[in-house]
């Protein structure tokens, strides 16, 4: 049985090409770029060599780059650093209600800490209002973050407008992104949008797991979360994961090399896999669904079908999807996504997400319709029982 993965925003399959330099870094170029020997030399010329991947990429100096585990790490240090940096100029900061927990549960720990949280609604397409924006921001507020791409449904935020009007309202105001779906997918340009901080993970593009960046731009003041030996000018402490670093840097320069091409292929592959759907009866896309949108996320409500039970009959065929955010997967509990963009209270436990990669394939797509046009009639007959 043929595998097909559709479950991307998850987590990516590794390029070959990353996995044989992982493999190498790992057995051959193992030195400790803190090490002044040769092995050292030759660990570090990695981290140059990233550094200035990133940096090109994203346009931006590469002294503004730091190496973290990942999205979540990267989230972290950027809201709880620049809030413990910048308190004694207000307590005030400001998120969206669809962020990653990796956000959300970081805000709510700045509540506990006594920071006064705003959180921003969003419409049905699950974008924010830059009017709400406006209103929100006060001379007290430190931090604003909002996510760039939702991993849930796909939408994406206007990010530029609101680094803009952010600036515009209070120049001292820090400006968080997470980039984690969104990265490798489009351009990004941190300094031309007026973003303070930029979080992206390795794993959303074909590298390895537990690595990933965070911009943090010169002039931003911000403490480290963690101590220790003093790497990366002290603000991520600990010794750099060379051969994760490595890989991420591959990683990221050959979405960047196809870049145009795969955003135009998976665009047309989402509408063949929409059209589809849609002729399933009491099936429901939800959230926007073109250009506007990002190409590699569908959130599909089926009527009268539990997400779990329509999961693990796709994985049957051999087709794997999520039943939402795979951070919390395993944590039930109702999407708050999908309550906030105003999904029918009877379609909050019915809905997945299916998520493309630069692997998919057209046969896939026309075979993943196929299943769903086969799975759904079947469970819901044997669920009316």
């Amino acid at each position: 049985m043929k595998e097909i993965y559709l479950d991307n925003s998850a987590t990516t399959r590794v390029f070959p090409e990353v996995a044989q330099l992982v493999t190498r870094v790992m057995c051959e170029d193992y030195g400790n770029p803190s090490s002044m020997h040769h092995k050292g030399v030759e660990a570090e010329a990695y981290i140059k060599n990233a550094k200035e991947i990133f940096a090109k990429i994203l346009k931006v100096n590469e002294k503004e780059i730091f190496f973290t585990s990942g999205g979540t790490e990267s989230d972290n240090l950027a809201i709880i650093g620049s809030a413990m940096a910048n308190y004694r100029a207000g307590q005030h900061v400001i998120t969206t209600v669809i962020e990653h927990p990796a956000v959300l549960q970081t805000f709510d720990y700045l509540e506990r800490k006594g920071f006064e949280v705003t959180y921003l609604p969003v419409d049905q397409n699950g974008q924010i209002s830059l009017s709400d924006l406006e209103q929100a921001i006060r001379s007290d507020t430190i931090l604003v973050s909002i996510m760039h791409t939702n991993n849930e449904i796909g939408s994406l935020q206007p990010i530029e407008q609101a680094g803009a009007l952010i600036k515009k309202c209070n120049p001292n105001t820090l400006f968080h992104v997470d980039a984690v779906q969104g990265f490798g997918k489009m351009r990004i340009y941190p300094k031309k949008w007026n973003i303070d901080m930029l979080a992206v993970s390795s794993h959303k593009i074909h590298g390895p797991k537990g690595v990933g960046i965070l911009y943090v731009g010169e002039k931003v003041k911000i403490h480290p979360i963690s101590h220790g030996g003093g790497q990366q000018k002290g603000l991520r402490n600990g010794t750099e994961n060379v051969p994760g670093i490595a890989g991420m840097a591959l990683a990221a320069q050959m979405m960047y090399d196809h870049l145009e091409e795969d955003h135009v292929r998976l665009h047309a592959l989402k509408a063949r896999l929409i059209e589809g759907l849609c002729q399933i009866e009491d099936v429901k896309i939800n959230g926007l669904t073109g250009e506007d949108s990002a190409s590699h996320i569908v959130s599909v409500s089926v009527r009268g079908v539990r997400s779990e039970v329509l999961l693990h009959a796709l994985e049957d065929r051999g087709i794997y999807v999520s039943a939402g955010s795979a951070c919390a997967s395993n944590k039930p509990q109702t999407s708050a996504t999908l309550k906030a963009i105003g999904v029918e209270k009877e379609l909050l436990d019915s809905t997945v997400r299916v998520s493309m990669s630069v692997y998919t394939t057209c046969e896939e797509i026309d075979e993943t319709v196929k299943a769903f046009g086969e799975i759904v009639p079947m469970l819901r007959r044997f669920t009316r029982r």
